[in-house]
């Protein structure tokens, strides 16, 4: 039997099942009970936060024979039919593979037949931002005017792209990012039921990790599970090559410090023991980030901090140093970031950007 991955395997049925997205939940449960369903949804949202998950639901629910307080009752013949993918009414279609002008016209030309089993023909359109052009305008006819038995669900990560035309016709839905909190206690239930010895300090890191997707937490768990022991933070770095919040810190102190023979030494060391390039600098990125962030706000600035460190800590390393100091690590530090995956030689790109951190003549040259 084949392994199933755990975004796959507890992949949500129900709308209560959903987490993190309650405001969307309960107004879309609430149409279903009113039997107002509209003919056109767009889901907007970073990555991983449900927006797939959340069609197929509706999909499900909009075609359940019985559905109960808005949830679809998942035991009809319709809601059977679809979980096990025998009907064709409710189709999934990816824009990136499917995204030209002829995939939109032979959609239109289909769309106008009635469904062949369920009360609704459903199109669930993922990534509709790469549709073309005329690919839009094509999709814009039917939409305009669209049969009764057709509903149209379309997901976005990028919201900016999709025509005001496509948008002024659809009932929007903003999702959040999962907080780490929800994160967090979704991985600890997952765990238990499938034995995974994670521990509260590998959950609260993996779910900060995930920045907010949940698909992209129970992605890190599942490369975590076949480590030996319990998964705690110490387990969680080392098997995906991260430092850790110690050697973070240490490393950015040899920074502040302008020790430069320190920091190349300690990133060597890192570098050495396999953890990841980018990865390393990410973090640095992060803890400068949340350094500006407690220099510029010294009072409300703490409910913006990743949670990574701690207040006192992150007070600590910033004290009696200018916040042109900050500016200027985050501000280089993104610039490596971004440039590092075009590197043919990231170890040395890293350790240039270590050397520009601690050189003060670049920093007296910038301000």
């Amino acid at each position: 039997m084949s392994y199933t991955a755990l975004y796959r395997k507890f992949r949500p049925q129900e709308f209560e099942d959903v987490k993190g997205q309650e405001h969307i939940v309960t107004t879309l449960k609430n149409q279903i009970k009113a039997d107002r369903i509209g003919h056109a949804y767009l889901f907007c949202g970073t990555r991983g936060t449900g927006k797939t998950t959340v069609a197929k639901i509706f999909a499900k629910a909009v075609n359940c024979e019985h559905p109960v307080n808005g949830d679809p009752c998942c035991q009809c013949p319709s809601c059977l039919g679809l979980e096990s993918g025998s009907f064709l009414d409710v189709l999934e279609l990816d824009a990136a593979s499917n995204g030209s002008v002829n995939d939109a016209r032979t959609l239109r030309e289909e769309a106008v037949y009635p469904p062949s089993v369920l009360k609704k023909r459903v199109y669930i359109i993922d990534e509709v931002h790469m549709l073309s052009r005329d690919a839009f305008n094509a999709l814009l006819k039917i939409m305009e005017e669209p049969p009764e038995h057709l509903l149209f669900i379309l997901a976005t990560t990028e919201l900016h792209k999709v025509p005001a035309t496509i948008l002024s016709r659809c009932q929007r839905f903003s999702f959040k990012r999962i907080l780490p909190r929800d994160a967090e206690q979704q991985l600890l239930k997952i765990a238990a039921a499938e034995d995974i010895a994670l521990t509260s300090d590998g959950a609260e890191i993996l779910a900060r990790m995930a920045n907010g997707a949940l698909r992209d937490a129970l992605s890190l768990l599942d490369q975590c599970r076949a480590a030996d022991g319990d998964i705690d933070s110490r387990t969680v770095l080392d098997t995906l090559g991260l430092a850790g919040s110690t050697q973070t810190l240490q490393l950015m102190r040899c920074l502040l410090a302008r020790n430069a023979a320190d920091a190349l030494a300690l990133f060597d060391q890192l570098y050495r023991s396999g953890k990841d390039v980018a990865a390393l600098l990410g973090e640095l990125s992060d803890l400068s980030r949340d350094m500006t962030v407690l220099k510029a706000a010294p009072e409300g600035g703490a409910a913006l901090l990743s949670g990574v460190y701690d207040r006192k800590t992150l007070t600590e390393l910033g004290r009696d140093l200018p916040m042109s100091r900050f500016l200027y690590m985050a501000d280089t530090l993104q610039s490596c970031c971004a440039a590092l995956a075009d590197s043919i030689r990231p170890r040395t790109a890293a350790e240039l950007c270590l050397l520009r951190l601690c050189d003060e003549l670049s920093l007296i040259h910038i301000s």
